[in-house]
């Protein structure tokens, strides 16, 4: 035991100064360790992971044999995520896997040296966690959320259930919101529509934000997806139920429990697409040369019950193209 792990420190020391090599190249034979750095909590980003487990299971991994994965929770709370990736540095995992812009940045300033993969980021480009798109450089790369008229798409179905919506809000955590912010507020603009900028982060902000809203009263309130706002989604649905706010998510399980409405990309398709990153790097590819993909796979859920609760007849032309309808 002594000797295996003198073995395990020597080979550490040696893929710190050495350039960045890929797993295949620096074990062959041994079973892949993988690092999971997630930004939520166990019961909240289960259902994600799980699909990340499915994805790696289908190119043929089984957890415990011919890979190993430990996981590190931040549990919502940001300023752990930096400790959280330098426990995984130390474990001399093979490959760190992220999600969420605040958790890719961390594993970034964590590590050079180890390949990490994002599953899910907002803005990729404009907050440093890639240099671009096609040539993300260094040992990072992975699933960028951002698409070009995502935003715009999410007001026009808005604005074809709510007509006469003429004040809208946009609830957000995480730095790597800040470009959707932009684009939706360019976006109302274009229908005239009044904007309010509703950042919160922390529970406290939440809170005070809450209060700001029901001063403000938006006709429509957009909510972002990412570890804060899943953390806090009971809250969000309850400030919007009591305050007859329509609401507007970027993620089913939100509708899924009681919002209004949804649209965005699949989230468990990224997850799974994350795997395949995973499976490439294990296999040999530099993050480097694997560009930042987009999503392509996109979702309409809208749930009748809480339209009706607000007195809104959902249109034919949002029916007809809903994926999921709840009654």
């Amino acid at each position: 035991m002594i000797a295996r792990r003198t073995l395990l420190v020597a080979l550490g020391a040696a893929a710190l100064s050495a350039p960045l090599k890929s797993f295949a190249q620096q074990h062959s034979g041994k079973a892949p360790r993988i690092g999971w750095l997630v930004p939520g909590t166990p019961a909240d980003q289960e259902p994600l992971l799980e699909e990340y487990r499915r994805g790696m299971r289908e190119l043929g991994y089984i957890e415990g044999r011919t890979v190993e994965t430990e996981y590190v929770y931040a549990d919502g709370q940001f300023d752990r995520l930096p400790g959280l990736a330098a426990k995984l540095v130390e474990d001399k995992v093979d490959v760190i896997v992220t999600s969420s812009t605040p958790a890719s940045l961390a594993a970034k300033q964590a590590t050079a040296k180890i390949p990490i993969v994002f599953a899910a980021s907002s803005d990729p480009v404009s907050t440093g966690v890639v240099a671009s798109l096609a040539h993300p450089g260094g040992n990072i790369t992975g699933l960028s959320l951002m698409s070009s008229d995502l935003s715009a798409k999410r007001l026009e179905l808005i604005h074809t259930l709510v007509p006469r919506v003429s004040r809208m809000a946009v609830l957000w955590a995480n730095p790597g919101m800040a470009l959707r912010v932009r684009e939706t507020k360019a976006a109302a603009e274009q229908f005239q529509i009044a904007f309010f900028d509703a950042g919160a982060h922390d529970l406290d902000g939440l809170e005070a934000m809450f209060a700001e809203l029901s001063k403000w009263r938006p006709a429509a309130l957009v909510v972002t997806t990412e570890p804060f706002t899943r953390q806090h989604r009971a809250r969000i649905l309850d400030f919007a139920t009591r305050n007859a706010i329509p609401c507007m998510y970027e993620e089913s399980r939100f509708v899924e429990a009681g919002g209004l409405m949804s649209y965005g990309p699949n989230g468990g398709d990224l997850f799974r697409r994350a795997a395949v990153y995973v499976d490439k790097i294990i296999k040999g590819a530099k993050p480097a040369d694997l560009p930042v993909e987009q999503p392509i796979k996109f979702e309409l859920v809208i749930n009748l019950k809480t339209a009706k609760a607000l007195g809104l007849m959902v249109p034919e032309s949002i029916l007809v193209r809903a994926d999921k309808v709840i009654e």
